[in-house]
């Protein structure tokens, strides 16, 4: 099985000269969006609650701005590292200044748009190609070159032409790459997105993938705007707060190893519909094993991270873990007391409302046990109680239960 890709590499080398002023003192992605969060910053953000936790900034003008930010820089679950060129050489030479620590297989992307669509998923789908694009249709190309698909290859580029008339698909700055394509740059300075992607594209090795999504560039002034009013509310999600033994998987009592874990049916799936809907996924599990000695907690982080690579090759993902290692009767004593966080208390969703920008109003729960239901009550959520059968099935359903009760409060409402 082909474990899943890992580490991301956004390009950050751009001057923005389309944006002027503006740009003279700061990187484009720099650029500041909502009280002191970078555009890079929303970037990094989406890349570490997917589950890459190898970003690496490949940057060029004003490097060292980059650097000061963000080498060494945890965000979530994921490591940031810096790599800045000395002078500008394209996107190929990026990737040459980083050959030495390149994945065999990766995601690049640009530091200045912003692809609201699940990466994990589309990461899963490239292992067969030398390159996979990200594609958007979108109703005026005037500004973009254009991408013709035949299937799933990719057959020619075209350039950006103001007679073009009506939707095209174009490239979206989102990429699945070997790392054997550096051996394809002949020359510096080189553009992978001209020099290289175009003979990918000749000889039936480039693919792309049509993705539905927010996208934004914000390469001048007015979509650098459009920027500062739209992604505070496009980063505000709704949540699936997911219980994890008999929800997830099977609950066989104190489940604590990878070789206990049975995926409950339907449960990948599930995790990636939500993902695709752009919910994002969090985990609340009571964990009393570790109270009563059973495991220790890193068992309980390793599992975790080892469902979120199965998860990874199904592109699914898992945005965090919430867990309760807490008891009244603990058996070792740090973890002997009531808590907050133990279901049917409400602590782990109330903290993840409060550090995951959380939509509550358009969130919910599912459980195996009343005290999941009694824990989501508390929260001020709506809990759906799950007692077997497919995950996947029993999402969708909440999914329309959920539709038809917003359906109905706007229509007492008068809307």
């Amino acid at each position: 099985m082909t474990r899943p890709i890992r580490q991301a590499c956004i390009l950050v080398g751009g001057k923005g000269t389309r944006l002027g002023d503006i740009t003279r003192a700061v990187p484009k992605p720099l650029l500041d969006i909502a009280n002191g969060t970078t555009f890079l910053d929303v970037v990094i953000e989406q890349l570490s609650r997917q589950g890459f936790d190898d970003v690496v900034l490949l940057a060029g003008y004003l490097g060292f701005l980059v650097r000061e930010r963000y080498d060494g820089r945890r965000c979530g679950s994921a490591r940031v590292r810096v790599l800045a060129e000395s002078e500008p050489l394209g996107t190929g030479g990026a990737l040459i200044s980083a050959c030495e620590i390149l994945a065999p297989r990766f995601l690049m992307l640009n530091g200045d748009s912003f692809f609201d669509i699940n990466m994990r998923a589309l990461a899963a789908e490239g292992a067969d190609w030398e390159a996979l694009l990200a594609l958007r249709r979108l109703p005026d190309a005037s500004r973009y070159g254009s991408v013709d698909l035949e299937g799933d290859r990719i057959i020619r580029f075209r350039e950006k032409s103001p007679n073009i008339q009506g939707s095209v698909l174009i490239n979206a700055g989102v990429y699945v790459l070997q790392a054997a394509i550096i051996e394809r740059i002949r020359s510096l300075p080189c553009a992978i997105e001209t020099d290289i992607f175009p003979v990918l594209a000749r000889e039936g090795r480039l693919s792309g993938r049509v993705c539905e999504g927010y996208f934004l560039d914000i390469g001048l002034p007015e979509s650098l705007e459009q920027g500062r009013r739209e992604l505070p509310g496009v980063r505000r999600r709704p949540a699936a707060f997911l219980d994890r033994d008999g929800v997830i998987n099977s609950d066989h009592g104190y489940v604590h190893r990878p070789e206990q874990l049975d995926w409950i049916p339907g449960a990948p799936e599930a995790v990636r519909r939500l993902n695709d809907l752009g919910y994002r996924v969090v985990v609340v599990t009571n964990q009393a094993g570790v109270a009563h000695g059973y495991y220790d907690e890193e068992c309980v982080h390793a599992l975790h991270i080892w469902m979120q690579e199965e998860l990874g090759t199904k592109g699914a993902f898992i945005d965090a873990f919430y867990y309760c290692p807490y008891h009244p009767g603990a058996r070792i004593q740090e973890f002997r007391r009531s808590h907050i966080d133990r279901k049917p208390g409400p602590g782990m969703i109330l903290r993840a409302l409060s550090e995951l920008n959380i939509d509550k109003n358009r969130s919910f729960l599912i459980g195996d046990k009343d005290t999941d239901i009694e824990a989501a009550r508390a929260a001020g959520l709506p809990g759906f109680l799950f007692t077997g059968g497919n995950l996947a099935v029993f999402v969708e359903n909440c999914l329309a239960g959920l539709a038809q009760a917003a359906r109905q409060r706007s229509q007492e409402n008068g809307f």
